[in-house]
């Protein structure tokens, strides 16, 4: 799964870098959720990986920390980005005449450049809040790897301040972007609702499709993980939700686009016969 991640996401980078004709806002964005999606993987994967084939499974404190502060942030930019890109195909369907100049390039790399900064900060003030727990239950985490639902069984601290801020963090990022998601699909369905041939109906949703769907499966699942009570939880049922989204989800993404956009397909078909011609 990890090598499909990888190969995959390359693969969808490459192709819209190469070819012209994806040198649009929706590509651009398209690229960072790959890029992002590799990265995101492989904050985990690897150790998961060392640890099925090694006797020693174990992390050191500062190893747990950057682990932590890294999936957090690319988590965290994850989502802000598919706002983004909700956002981005609201201005193209609502806004046809006018998305060249309101999407220029310098808002896009803000608007991305942005992502990751708020990102940055959210993640660092979650992970510091959380290493500075005391741990004395146990030294073992229940858990694939370090994330903060699994580190908090562990404190004998209360841990109500972090669960405060982590539903904090949850609702500005999370579910904020989410709400902009509803928001900007909610006004591209009143947009579609005026349109009278079916073929442009059906053309809009093929646009939007592949990012619902994404949507869906990615926020699902990390909003049921940081925002149920604790005492409603397993252990075990934390580590499956958790590989769904950390492990499933940037697998299948590029898979999902590849298959619902045509530019992206006949990219990938052009290259391929150009190559066997060489």
């Amino acid at each position: 799964m990890y090598f499909i991640t990888l190969s995959a996401n390359f693969l969808l980078i490459i192709v819209v870098r190469i070819n012209p004709k994806l040198h649009t806002p929706m590509y651009f964005f398209l690229s960072n959720l790959s890029m992002i999606d590799m990265c995101f993987s492989s904050t985990v994967v690897p150790k998961i990986l060392s640890n099925t084939i090694s006797k020693d499974k174990s992390i050191s404190f500062v190893g747990c920390a950057t682990q932590v502060y890294f999936h957090l942030t690319l988590g965290g930019s994850e989502c802000l980005l598919l706002a983004v890109m909700a956002y981005d195909r609201y201005t193209a369907i609502c806004n046809p005449l006018h998305y060249r100049a309101i999407m220029d390039w310098r808002l896009c790399i803000g608007l991305v450049t942005g992502c990751w900064i708020m990102s940055f900060i959210v993640s660092f003030i979650l992970t510091f809040l959380t290493f500075q727990l005391p741990y004395c239950k146990s030294n073992l985490i229940s858990h694939f790897f370090c994330e903060m639902p699994s580190l908090f069984r562990l404190s004998c601290q209360d841990i109500s301040l972090n669960e405060l801020a982590e539903y904090i963090s949850v609702a500005i990022v999370v579910l904020g972007s989410f709400l902009l998601i509803l928001l900007s699909y909610l006004c591209i369905f009143i947009t579609v609702l005026k349109i009278r041939t079916n073929k442009e109906r059906q053309k809009v949703f093929s646009t939007c499709g592949s990012h619902i769907l994404v949507v869906s499966l990615y926020y699902g699942t990390i909003m049921f993980m940081h925002l149920h009570p604790r005492s409603a939880s397993s252990a075990e049922q934390d580590r499956v939700v958790t590989i769904l989204y950390t492990v499933v989800t940037p697998m299948v993404n590029p898979i999902i686009y590849s298959v619902r956009n045509k530019d992206i397909k006949e990219a990938i078909r052009k290259e391929v016969n150009n190559e066997a011609q060489l």
